[in-house]
């Protein structure tokens, strides 16, 4: 643990220097990892050597080390493993790519709106508002699916997962009301927060246009999370498409081509919101892979509302950081992969599956981040003009993307863990560390860094970073002490037998009705969020 915590803490500065204060430029990044991961491997191996604890167990080099080398590394297993997870996860990120891009995609027609800094400034403010406040908390709030859904379908309990999802669904719904109300006061709410009076009043008439579209992103999230959790991706992927090239083309023509300017991007992204949910909706209703999970709306729905909620709560918080950005989002894909995989061998009781499915995972995990990390650095002076034809916004994104880089190398490994935790069911112990390390850690050292030291945003990032470093020890330490035998004895515990159906049938003589009685599965998580078996 020390160890690891050094070259975290090693590797901050080294960057800073190396990329920011030398002719280095994003090499030194490279050249900050080598070195970090070299003082890594330096540091234990002197350990190894020298310390008593290790004396019976390292006795030096041995030739016996060339033996048994097929049988250890086992490639085919981790090849199979690979290949399910990549198959899985590729399209899962590609399908949270394209529907994060419509956001940005709108915010990107808007900035090229000849007239007026203020709308620019008032739409992205707004976009940023909106996802905070709405978009996030629904891809959170849905995830709770993971654990339901995954388990479920894990168990072979095919229409639970369907009972679960329509819960979903209402929860959410039922949550856009109050979200809706405030957007509606988002003027107000921006000037009490002192920003600039008619950026709030840009900001307010276009989050407005956004109020439909959030009921339609609440649909598509659960909708997203039933398919994923039955290992139905490419429907989904097609769908995200169709929407993200449908978009293109009604932004240009409601924001150049009318009346509407800013406001018209905000109605693209409502109406491409529906038509994804509208067209998802009836893939479930008339495909033969959804018959199973699916079989129409359930009284059931309305069964155990207070337990989802409470899980709901704990994966909202844990996620509703993690979906801010673009790159986010395929290590996010990556996180509901493992997150589906790990809760499907668990609901069928094969815990060495879901150890596995772990390590592999870290391996993918990390790949991605470097490779993401460094196309944002060879991109860094090109990504601001997508945004903006400004040369003083183009020179600061630039400035600032070689931090957004490292921090997306930590976040993968951050993602990951998250994906497992919520897998196995702990979003309440991931919500805690998450919410811990960002306002005890993350939040007073951005605000001394970028005020005090003067740093500006490039503070605020490296407080970030440093609390993501210390997410990623704590998540680290707490998988690694999971008793994963008793993890899957446990979740087999409470896939328990449950009343599904209800049909009351009357006869003519007005004697009481008989209830057909169908048991179906549910699964609960952590908090042993269990019904007794005569209730509904």
């Amino acid at each position: 643990m020390l160890s690891p915590l050094l070259c975290s803490v090693l590797n901050v500065p080294l960057c800073w220097l190396l990329v920011l204060k030398s002719p280095l430029a994003n090499k030194g990044a490279a050249m900050a990892l080598s070195i970090s991961y070299w003082f890594n491997a330096i540091l234990l191996a002197l350990y190894i050597k020298y310390s008593p604890t290790c004396k019976e167990t390292w006795t030096g080099f041995s030739r016996d080390a060339f033996h048994h080398v097929p049988q250890f590394l086992k490639l085919g297993d981790v090849l199979d493993e690979m290949k399910r997870q990549l198959k899985l996860g590729l399209p899962i990120s590609f399908t949270n790519v394209l529907n994060s891009s419509l956001l940005f995609v709108s915010l990107m027609f808007v900035g090229h709106l000849s007239d007026s800094e203020h709308v620019f400034a008032g739409t992205a403010l707004a976009t940023s508002f909106a996802f905070v406040t709405g978009f996030s908390m629904m891809i959170g709030l849905s995830s709770t699916l993971d654990t339901f859904c995954g388990q479920a379908f894990g168990a072979k309990e095919e229409a639970s997962v369907g009972v679960h999802t329509q819960r979903a669904m209402l929860v959410l719904i039922t949550i856009c009301v109050p979200v809706s109300v405030m957007w509606n006061f988002t003027e107000p709410i921006l000037i009490f927060i002192r920003q600039n009076r008619d950026v709030s009043t840009e900001a307010a008439s276009y989050i407005r246009w956004l109020i439909p579209g959030l009921f339609g992103y609440a649909l598509v999230q659960c909708q997203t999370r039933f398919l994923n959790n039955q290992r139905v991706v490419v429907p989904l992927m097609l769908s995200s498409l169709i929407c993200s090239v449908l978009n293109v083309p009604l932004c240009w023509l409601l924001v150049f081509k009318s009346p509407f300017a800013n406001k018209g991007a905000a109605m693209a992204l409502s109406i491409s919101y529906w038509f994804n949910a509208i067209f998802l909706a009836l893939y479930i209703r008339f495909s033969h892979t959804c018959k199973a999970t699916w079989k129409g709306f359930s009284r059931d729905a309305f069964c155990h509302v207070p337990q989802f909620l409470k899980l709901a709560a704990s994966s909202a918080l844990m996620l509703w950081r993690n979906t801010s950005s673009i790159v986010t989002m395929i290590a996010f894909g990556l996180s509901n992969s493992v997150s589906i995989r790990v809760s499907n061998e668990l609901g069928a009781g094969r815990p060495k599956e879901a150890r596995k499915v772990i390590l592999i995972a870290f391996f993918i995990a990390t790949s991605e981040g470097l490779s993401i990390s460094l196309l944002l650095v060879l991109l860094r002076n090109i990504w601001g003009k997508l945004y903006s034809n400004e040369t003083k916004v183009v020179k600061y994104v630039a400035n600032i993307l070689p931090l957004v880089a490292i921090c997306h190398i930590v976040d993968s490994t951050q993602c990951l863990f998250s994906g497992t935790l919520r897998g196995c069911g702990l979003q309440k112990k991931g919500a805690i560390i998450i919410l811990g390390t960002t306002y005890i850690i993350g939040v007073p050292l951005s605000v001394v860094l970028g005020f005090v030291v003067h740093l500006r945003a490039k503070g605020f990032w490296i407080g970030f970073i440093i609390a993501l470093c210390v997410q990623d020890l704590i998540f680290g330490m707490l998988i690694l002490g999971i008793d994963w035998e008793n993890l899957a004895a446990k979740a087999k515990e409470r896939v328990h037998i449950s009343i599904s159906q209800k049909e009351n049938v009357y006869n003519r003589e007005g004697q009481t009705d008989i209830r057909q009685l169908k048991g179906v599965r549910s699964t609960v998580t952590e908090d042993d969020h269990v019904c007794p078996p005569h209730m509904p």
